[in-house]
C-alpha cells in the first residue's frame, strides 16, 4: 500500500471517528435520552397484575386487559410478576361505547368506533396508593359488514387493539416514574 493510499484511508477513519465522538459528546451533554428509557421506581422489583373490575356488559374484557398488561410487562421489563409482590396493579374498565363513524346509505353503518375508558391503580404491598389514573382511554374503528359474525370479529379485534395500546401506555407511565 502506498503512502498516499494509507494517508487517505487513515484520514477517512479519523473523520468517521471524529464525527461519532462529537455526536456522542453532544447527545450525552444535553441530557438526551430515548423515550421510555426510564426505569421502574427502585422500590418496585416485583408486580402483581389483578383481573380488572368490569363495569361494562362485555363479558371477558377484564381478562383481556389483565392478560395484555401481563404480556407487556413480561416482554419489556425485568420486573418479576408474582402473586406476592412489592406492588399490585389493579384496574376498572369503566365503559365501552360504540358509535357509528361512517354510513353506507342513509341507514346502514359502514364503520363504527369502539371507545374504552378505564382507571388503574398501583398499590404498594403496605396498601399505600403509589399511582392512580382515572383518565385512561382508547379508541379504534372497525368495519361493519353485512356478515354479522365478521362484524362481531372486527369489533372484538378493535377492543383487543385498544387493550394492547392501553397496556403499553400504562407500562411506559410506570417505567417513567408515572409521567406521561
Amino acid at each position: 500500500m502506498s503512502k498516499r493510499n494509507w494517508s487517505i484511508l487513515w484520514f477517512r477513519k479519523w473523520k468517521v471517528f471524529s464525527i461519532l465522538l462529537s455526536l456522542w459528546i453532544f447527545v450525552s451533554a444535553c441530557g438526551y435520552r430515548f423515550a421510555g428509557d426510564g426505569d421502574f421506581p427502585p422500590w418496585v422489583r416485583s408486580l402483581c397484575v389483578t383481573v380488572f373490575e368490569n363495569r361494562t356488559g362485555e363479558i371477558g374484557m377484564e381478562t383481556v386487559f389483565a392478560n395484555d398488561l401481563i404480556d407487556e410487562f413480561t416482554r419489556n421489563s425485568s420486573l418479576v410478576l408474582a402473586a406476592r409482590a412489592d406492588a399490585i396493579l389493579s384496574g376498572r374498565i369503566e365503559s365501552l361505547s360504540i358509535e357509528t363513524v361512517s354510513r353506507r346509505g342513509s341507514d346502514a353503518a359502514a364503520e363504527r368506533q369502539a371507545e374504552i375508558k378505564a382507571s388503574m391503580k398501583l398499590t404498594g404491598a403496605d396498601g399505600k396508593v403509589l399511582w392512580s389514573a382515572e383518565d385512561i382511554s382508547g379508541r379504534e374503528a372497525y368495519l361493519v359488514t353485512s356478515d354479522k359474525l365478521a362484524t362481531e370479529h372486527n369489533r372484538r379485534e378493535a377492543i383487543s387493539t385498544i387493550s394492547k395500546r392501553i397496556a403499553e401506555r400504562v407500562y411506559h407511565r410506570l417505567r417513567n416514574h408515572f409521567r406521561e
